[in-house]
């Protein structure tokens, strides 16, 4: 079939837990070969385990070194004999209004999210223009399609996401028709992000006694096993935009409606958090 995973080799970042480590099961599950990447170097050998006998690599990498990122992506195809797609995935937060937003924290944000989606880019896409039928994702967020208090540097960064894939979609659609250029679009997934983003500071009358990370996973809806059954399904459709769970689709919906004041309509529905 058009869509099928069978011995395709696709790299992922963020493959140590969450979405990431989803996506290698579902994948594998499928007859991929994997190359998977993370920082956290327990987490990713968990997932290796997950996985049993399925051909897969693993490197612990950090997505903001280009060099390592780069490396990863050319010894995955020289490995395995080629590269069939990539999901760039890794990502992280900080809590706080941009004014009190360290520049250090935001730029780790942009660095991570957006920059290291850009090298995944440029260093997969001459891998991916070899192959008869390939994919590039990029995992943006809801906050990719609305702003939210306290997440300007999640918001810049998945909204910067959005941007290029966008480009790449038109871009590539005429030069490399083969690649399919997916962006995706969560919206509460049950991951680690919310837990391990840090918290610098609230909006001024925000309740301060609330355990930020507890809180979202209460709102989040979705599972990371959802969340990626949706995307690989995406992905064998051949979609360029893949919305993932209720709220997701309510924001879209939402932020078309209402695109100066939807706030006022979605804040109260998401709550706190982000992907």
């Amino acid at each position: 079939m058009a869509g099928s995973f069978e011995d395709r080799v696709i790299a992922v970042t963020g493959a140590g837990s969450g979405i990431g480590r989803a996506l290698a099961i579902d994948l594998a599950g499928k007859g991929a070969v994997l190359a998977l990447a993370d920082m956290d170097a327990v987490g990713l050998a968990e997932t290796k385990r997950l996985l049993g006998n399925r051909p897969a690599s693993v490197t612990v990498l950090d997505v903001t070194d280009t060099a390592a990122l780069a490396a990863w992506v050319d010894g995955a195809a020289a490995e395995f004999g080629r590269l069939d797609g990539i999901i760039n995935n890794a990502g992280l937060s900080v809590v706080a209004p941009f004014a009190d937003c360290p520049r250090e924290d935001f730029n780790r944000v942009m660095a991570v999210n957006f920059g290291g989606v850009v090298e995944g880019c440029r260093a997969a896409i001459p891998h991916l223009r070899k192959a008869d039928r390939a994919w590039l994702v990029n995992i943006s967020s809801v906050f990719g399609m609305m702003g939210y208090p306290t997440q300007s540097a999640y918001n810049a960064s998945k909204y910067a996401v959005r941007g290029l894939t966008e480009a790449l979609y038109l871009e590539l659609g005429v030069t490399d028709p083969n690649i399919c250029v997916i962006r995706v679009h969560p919206g509460g997934v049950s991951t680690n992000v919310a837990r391990n983003s840090k918290r610098i500071a609230g909006m001024p009358g925000q309740r301060t006694d609330l355990d930020f990370a507890a809180e979202f996973e209460k709102a989040a809806k979705t599972t990371p096993q959802q969340a990626a059954a949706i995307i690989v399904a995406g992905m064998e459709k051949r979609q360029h935009r893949v919305l993932i769970g209720s709220d997701a689709r309510f924001i879209d919906l939402m932020t078309r409606l209402f695109p100066v004041n939807y706030f006022k309509r979605i804040g109260a529905f998401i709550g706190g958090g982000n992907r």
